[in-house]
């Protein structure tokens, strides 16, 4: 049985924010179905632990005293609608940040 591949909701630089945590951040990664370790998975809690089969994203993350990486299932995701910026210190180094407060990813120079 082959199952069909969802499509992924949101884009990378675009701001999104924690359905139930307090965090939000810019997604720089997309999986299209959880790709992480079964001890990553099994850590979060029963009631709480989202489903492998939809895309998960890997974001620039912040809350109010930090900022670090984050792994999230779509399921848990809302966009960020603040408008305010993001300041994990990585941006700079993935991201152009537009003049109507959008995030576009960095072009790379290829050889």
């Amino acid at each position: 049985m082959v199952s069909a591949m969802k499509t992924a909701k949101f884009a990378i630089g675009q701001v999104v924010r924690h359905r139930l945590f307090p965090f939000r951040g810019i997604i720089f990664d997309v999986d299209p179905q959880f790709a992480n370790t079964d001890e990553w998975y099994e850590a979060i809690p029963a009631d709480v632990r989202p489903r492998k089969d939809q895309p998960f994203y890997h974001l620039l993350a912040e809350n109010s005293e930090t900022e670090y990486i984050a792994y999230v299932s779509e399921q848990n995701l809302l966009e960020d609608q603040s408008g305010e910026p993001v300041r994990h210190p990585q941006i700079k180094e993935m991201f152009d940040k537009k003049p109507d407060g959008r995030y576009a990813p960095k072009r790379q120079s290829r050889h």
